[in-house]
């Protein structure tokens, strides 16, 4: 496993963002662990976040594309830190883009936020996590409806490797056959349990085998076969 993916289970675990337990999910699935980007709030966070998005989306899509576009709300900043880091990185100027859920009528008017989107522009979209595909859903169109550009692919953090909504395969295969486009991530929850499980992380050891077998469990039920 790559160091910078080793970094970053330990980084979302030190910010509280991934966190071991038992929560009950918006599909009503009780799960031994949950992701909540919305905890990343300081700009060291951010700084960081968006250094491994970059490295993630250079691995997996190369710089050759012009937008990098985060659906509001989770994705805004996404992809503001994102592409600063993409410029520091790899001296490579990205440009951003954002919707806003309602358009706006006055002064910088219209539906999206920071650059605009050309016939011809190259995009990769930057989300948080998929579990549904349901931001893709209505995200896509938007996108699509606002000029004729080429999706590269899509960057999301975790992988949850759950069945989507078609119950056969995860969501983020079924983003791959429903819109023709590769949807990737930083991690699975493969890579997570395989790095965390009996290894220390802030002083203690976060998978052990009472967490793992829960684990196991919930993937018997919801994982992908």
């Amino acid at each position: 496993m790559e160091q910078y993916k080793q970094e970053f289970i330990e980084f979302m675990v030190e910010s509280d963002v991934l966190k071991f337990g038992e929560f009950t999910l918006k599909s009503g699935r009780k799960s031994p662990f949950f992701m909540n980007a919305g905890a990343y709030v300081t700009g060291t966070q951010l700084g960081k976040l968006g250094e491994y998005y970059a490295k993630a989306i250079h691995d997996t899509y190369g710089l050759d594309f012009d937008v990098l576009f985060g659906p509001a709300y989770k994705g805004i900043p996404l992809s503001v830190a994102a592409t600063m880091a993409i410029s520091r990185l790899y001296g490579k100027d990205i440009r951003y883009c954002s919707n806003r859920k309602e358009a706006k009528d006055h002064g910088d008017t219209g539906l999206l936020l920071g650059s605009r989107l050309k016939d011809g522009d190259r995009v990769v979209i930057i989300e948080d996590v998929t579990t549904s595909g349901k931001s893709i859903e209505e995200t896509f169109p938007i996108i699509k409806a606002q000029a004729d550009v080429e999706v590269k692919g899509l960057m999301v953090s975790l992988n949850r490797m759950e069945v989507g909504k078609g119950g056969m395969v995860s969501a983020l295969d079924e983003i791959k056959e429903l819109y023709g486009f590769d949807a990737s991530a930083i991690v699975t929850m493969e890579e997570v349990v395989e790095y965390l499980y009996n290894r220390k992380c802030q002083g203690k050891v976060i998978i052990d085998d009472t967490l793992k077998a829960a684990i196991d469990a919930y993937y018997e039920q919801y994982g992908v076969k």
